[in-house]
């Protein structure tokens, strides 16, 4: 296994380079003096994806990131995140990155969401987003915390920014959706912002500490 940076401190169990990107502009403000570099994608490495059994956003990101520390014997950190529309129960959660039944389509996932509440009114199209962020250290001991993001949805796609299902999200209190936002204040607010705004204590007592 290789990594381009020999001192990396923390791995990021992720291949997408934007999510690495975003989890950087996150976590520096909340550690201060801290080298983002030292925080690498796991796409440095050669190791296979797991598979995300689990019936939790919190179980799938600690499976990921058990894995990463386990082989590489460096902290590892994961996370899963997904949207949940209360008229459905909470759906689609943990299968929100292939509600379509194919992995990763967003736009499918995307429409077939639309579609599906195309007749529900406004009032009912209420939901959120949320996202649980684990941990894991080399010796074992395990993290995990969690964030919302609150809502409702469209009916039609607005904005450019973000992914998945960003376009269609209005968080509450505000009259854009994720998609419009600033990333400044999209990070600010999100789900994963506010998981990682917890986890960033834990960073700092356990993995930055030199």
């Amino acid at each position: 296994m290789t990594i381009e940076t020999p001192d990396a401190q923390l791995i990021l169990a992720t291949r997408n380079a934007h999510k690495v990107g975003e989890l950087r502009e996150i976590l520096g403000p909340l550690l201060p003096g801290v080298n983002m570099n030292r925080i690498q994608s796991v796409g440095h490495y050669d190791i296979e994806e797991p598979v995300e059994d689990a019936v939790t956003f919190a179980g799938n990101a600690l499976i990921k990131a058990r894995q990463i520390a386990g082989l590489t014997g460096i902290a590892a950190v994961a996370d899963d995140s997904g949207i949940c529309v209360d008229v459905l129960g909470g759906a689609p959660g943990i299968f929100s990155a292939r509600w379509c039944g194919k992995h990763g389509d967003d736009q499918a996932n995307l429409d077939l969401l639309l579609a599906q509440l195309s007749d529900v009114k406004a009032e009912h199209r209420t939901g959120y987003f949320l996202c649980a962020a684990a941990l894991v250290l080399p010796d074992g001991r395990e993290f995990v915390c969690e964030g919302r993001m609150m809502g409702r949805l469209r009916y039609e796609v607005a904005g450019e920014g973000g992914f998945g299902y960003d376009p269609i999200f209005q968080p509450d209190g505000y009259d854009v959706t994720s998609a419009e936002l600033e990333p400044a204040e999209k990070n600010r607010i999100s789900h994963r912002g506010r998981a990682f705004t917890e986890l960033a204590p834990l960073l700092a007592q356990h993995v930055f500490t030199r």
